[in-house]
């Protein structure tokens, strides 16, 4: 299905991003989202494209897959709804705080050894209910802590410092970076420092679509299957129990789907079927209506998608539009 040498680097470049959702009020469009998406089919062939899906970018936390891949490679022993929150951007609910506790129990450590970003939980009633109570931001709320704290289990078992587990050159983190790599098929164009204080890695959309793929077509007991069970069996420790990426994964037999910051989404199927989104302005409110129009080009019966069409635009409390995914998207029905 795929070539097992790497292509080069995606050129960084500014993205020839294409037009991929209309903000339709009343009628009129009053604004247009633009973005890039790619659709491959099971050969692993780019079945639709639109904009730029081969210019480097960076995929936030739809990356997230591909590290927890990384570290059950390197021995990191956990399993079902652990690993599945190794993997997730959370919400900050109890059932993720008390998971990253674990984590961190396994691995002998503490949350005074996290390194990522203090922060209030990411789910707004949740945040809310927190700020009431007087409680502060720390680490443990922050969305990521359920990967760091894999990280630092990861560099435990393994031998390896904890203090600079966030150091590029850090052999955890050059792990890391290889499995990307293998796993998008493509050299790395860039590194940077993502929110949480994590190395980021730049690859094109084309390649995280590619690595979604490969990893929900991996043979059953491999790393790369064990992290897709997990976050399939488990979707609300992945992100959170509202959430629009858990609600998907339960709606569409089989898929595995990751969000990421600046509108960003990876879905794929276990026969390789894949779907990769980038919305160019970042607009939360565009990414799942594209999202589903893509998996809905991608074969997924439209009939489990319908919820995913996207929130109403309202007037005077009333809906008076939607955002509409452009037409080449074949979009699903919204809301008039």
């Amino acid at each position: 299905m795929y070539s097992s040498s790497l292509a080069d680097a995606p050129a960084i470049r500014e993205p020839l991003h294409a037009p991929v959702a209309h903000v339709v009020r009343g009628g009129v469009i009053e604004g247009i989202h633009y973005g890039s998406v790619a659709v491959l089919n099971p050969e692993g062939r780019v079945a639709f494209q639109l904009g730029d899906i081969e210019a480097a970018f960076y995929p936030r936390s739809a990356l997230k897959p591909v590290q927890a891949v990384a570290m059950v490679r390197m021995g990191l022993p956990l399993d079902g709804d652990l690993l599945s929150l190794a993997a997730a951007s959370h919400s900050g609910e109890e059932i993720h705080l008390a998971g990253t506790r674990r984590i961190l129990e396994l691995a002998g450590v503490t949350e005074d050894d996290l390194r990522n970003v203090p922060d209030l939980p990411y789910d707004p009633v949740v945040r809310d209910a927190w700020i009431r109570d007087g409680r502060l931001p720390n680490r443990l709320a922050q969305n990521c802590s359920g990967k760091h704290a894999a990280m630092l289990y990861t560099c435990r078992l393994n031998g390896w410092s904890l203090e600079d587990y966030l150091d590029p050159g850090h052999p955890l983190q050059k792990g890391i970076a290889e499995i990307v790599e293998d796993l998008t098929g493509q050299r790395i164009a860039q590194v940077t420092v993502d929110g949480c204080g994590a190395p980021l890695f730049s690859v094109s959309l084309h390649g995280l679509a590619r690595a979604a793929a490969r990893i929900t077509t991996a043979a059953p007991g491999t790393p790369e299957a064990k992290v897709a069970d997990a976050m399939r069996d488990h979707a609300e420790m992945a992100s959170g129990s509202g959430r629009d990426v858990a609600a998907l994964m339960r709606a569409v037999p089989g898929l595995l789907a990751k969000d990421g910051f600046e509108g960003v989404q990876v879905a794929a199927l276990p026969d390789g079927r894949a779907i990769a989104v980038k919305i160019a302005d970042g607009a939360n409110r565009a990414r799942i209506p594209v999202s589903a129009a893509a998996l809905a080009l991608a074969g997924v019966d439209p009939a489990l998608l319908e919820e995913f069409a996207g929130e109403p635009l309202l007037g005077g409390g009333t809906p008076v539009g939607a955002i509409h995914p452009v037409r080449a998207l074949d979009p699903l029905p919204t809301h008039s």
